[in-house]
C-alpha cells in the first residue's frame, strides 16, 4: 500500500513539472495594452466594428491593424480613451451619430397593395413584389432592424412603423444593414429637423400612396437656410452639416418633416399620427 502511495505521489510530482515547463515554454505573450483597450471597450461584442468582438478589436487596435475609433458603439468617450492607452492624439468627429427610420408611412397614412400573410420578417416580405406596401420605399414594419439591434434602441409601433429611441442607439449600425429598403440611416444626434421619407416618386403617385410623403413641392427649400435641403430625384434631403429651423417643418403641406424634440415621445406621437399634430 505504501509503495503505491508513494508511486501515485511520485508520478503527481513528476506531471506538475511537466506542466510547469509546458506552461513555461508555451507560454503566449499578452501585450499589456490589448488588456487595457479592451477594458475601456464597452463589451457589447455585437461585431458593429466588423469583428467577432471586442477582445478581437482591442487585439488590432493594438497591433495598429484597425482604428482606434472603430468601436462605433463607444463613440467619442472610447476612442479618447484608447487614444490615451496607444499614447496617440485623437481630435474626434464632432459628436455621435444614431439611425433614423426615413420614413413616416405607418398603416394609417400608406396604401398597401395586398394583405402579406408570410413569414414576420421584412426580408422575406420584400422578396414578395418588394412588399405590401404601395410606395415601394416605405417601412415594411415586421421589425427586423428591431430585431438585430443588439440594445434594444428600436421599438416597433401599434400603427406598423418602426422608430429608433436616439437616446438607446448607440449607432452600432447593424439595423442600417437589416434593411431591405435601405431606409435606415444615420443622422448626427443633436439635429432635431428630420424628413421622413425616402421616396424618389413624383409627387402625383406619392399623394396616392402615402398621405406624409414627400411630393417634392420644395417649399422647405425655399424655407430652410441655403443648401440645407437640396432635392434628389424629386425627394427633398437634409445636409445634416447645416442646421434648420424647427419652423422650417411648417411650410412642408404633407407634414414629411418632423421636429424632434427632447422629449422621445414628442416625436413618437407625431409619427404615430401619421405626421398630425
Amino acid at each position: 500500500m505504501l509503495t503505491a502511495i508513494l508511486s501515485l505521489a511520485a508520478l503527481a510530482l513528476l506531471a506538475s513539472f511537466g506542466l510547469a515547463i509546458a506552461a513555461r515554454v508555451f507560454a503566449v505573450h499578452v501585450d499589456p495594452k490589448v488588456e487595457e483597450i479592451e477594458e475601456a471597450l464597452p463589451g457589447a461584442n455585437c461585431g458593429a466594428c466588423g469583428l467577432p468582438g471586442c477582445s478581437e478589436l482591442a487585439k488590432r487596435i493594438a497591433e495598429g491593424k484597425a482604428e482606434i475609433d472603430a468601436c462605433p458603439v463607444g463613440g467619442e468617450s472610447v476612442a479618447r480613451a484608447i487614444a490615451s492607452i496607444m499614447d496617440l492624439s485623437y481630435a474626434g468627429t464632432g459628436g455621435r451619430s444614431v439611425a433614423l427610420v426615413m420614413c413616416g408611412g405607418n398603416d394609417q397614412v400608406a396604401a398597401k397593395r395586398f394583405y402579406y400573410n408570410g413569414i414576420y420578417d421584412c426580408t422575406s416580405a420584400a422578396l414578395l413584389f418588394g412588399g405590401d406596401k404601395a410606395c415601394s420605399y416605405g417601412c415594411l414594419g415586421l421589425r427586423t432592424c428591431a430585431g438585430v439591434c443588439p440594445f434594444g434602441a428600436i421599438d416597433m409601433l401599434p400603427s406598423g412603423l418602426a422608430l429608433v429611441n436616439p437616446d438607446v442607439c448607440t449607432g452600432c449600425t447593424k439595423c442600417v444593414s437589416a434593411c431591405p429598403k435601405g431606409i435606415i440611416k444615420m443622422v448626427p444626434a443633436d439635429r432635431l429637423v428630420h424628413i421622413l421619407c425616402s421616396s424618389h416618386d413624383k409627387g402625383g403617385k406619392v399623394r396616392k400612396t402615402c398621405k406624409v410623403g414627400c411630393i417634392g413641392c420644395q417649399r422647405c427649400v425655399k424655407e430652410a437656410p441655403e443648401g440645407a435641403i437640396s432635392m434628389d430625384e424629386n425627394l427633398a434631403v437634409i445636409d445634416y452639416r447645416l442646421e434648420i429651423p424647427p419652423d422650417v417643418a411648417e411650410s412642408c403641406p404633407m407634414n414629411t418633416i418632423v421636429v424632434q424634440g427632447g422629449d422621445v415621445g414628442e416625436t413618437v406621437t407625431k409619427v404615430a399620427a401619421g405626421g398630425e399634430e
